[in-house]
């Protein structure tokens, strides 16, 4: 790439498919967060489950 030797067609196609790959690896992490709760212990002993929170803000 660096050098010039891959057609713009093909750079094209490639940024195209990493783009479509970074939604789908989007869509996998929002829906793994969404599965995962953290388990709390409670003054009283007992346990509780919270959501998880990302760390990425979202």
């Amino acid at each position: 790439m660096e050098q010039g030797e891959v057609p713009l067609a093909e750079l094209l196609g490639q940024y195209e498919e990493g783009t479509k790959l970074l939604k789908v690896c989007e869509a996998r992490l929002k829906e793994a967060e969404l599965k995962i709760e953290k388990l709390k212990k409670q003054k009283d002993g007992s346990a509780s489950f919270e959501a998880f929170e990302s760390a990425r803000g979202d």
